[in-house]
């Protein structure tokens, strides 16, 4: 079984994540999104792709794209989870709607989605990542509490087992 962690990122913060995702599963790659090709992403058994959200709410630029690629592809046998950052004091009403986005997205071609996590200690007043009192993956605010990332994303991997 092969993992990868395909991000986007604009400003380093995702990349940043990714890496530290990346250090508690060594044996999977860790790519942008932004040259990925089908020949690539077909190699994998299991998928985490991480984004921000960008303005009201939107993924961010190199996923725009990406996700067209990836939807293209018949990816029904593999296991996807997804990270998303936000930002939860600025924008209360749009916190990782990119990763609400990538969700809804893959949910609608029926593909396996892990990883989801409860929304216990967020303060944020809506979210398309959140679904019953579960976000749809991990969801990080490295501008107002980067002091929880760690502790947030290896509880997260170890729920994944992708290990």
């Amino acid at each position: 079984m092969r993992t990868a962690i395909f991000y986007g990122s604009s400003l380093g913060n995702t990349q940043f994540v990714a890496e530290k995702i990346h250090q508690l599963l060594p044996g999977a790659d860790c790519l942008p999104v932004n040259n990925l090709t089908v020949a690539d992403i077909r190699k994998y058994d299991k998928i985490i792709l991480g984004t921000s959200t960008w303005g009201l709410g939107n993924l961010q630029d190199d996923f725009e794209l990406f996700v067209d690629l990836l939807l293209s592809i018949d990816m029904s046998e593999t296991t996807f989870a997804l990270f998303g950052l936000g930002d939860q004091h600025t924008y209360p009403d749009t916190f990782c709607n990119g990763m609400g986005k990538l969700y809804h997205l893959l949910n609608e071609k029926g593909w396996k989605i892990i990883g989801q996590t409860s929304a216990d200690g967020y303060d944020f007043s809506e979210s398309e990542a959140l679904i019953g009192d579960e976000l749809v993956g991990l969801a990080l605010d490295e501008d107002n509490e980067p002091d929880l990332t760690d502790v947030r994303i290896q509880k997260w991997v170890e729920q994944l087992g992708f290990s």
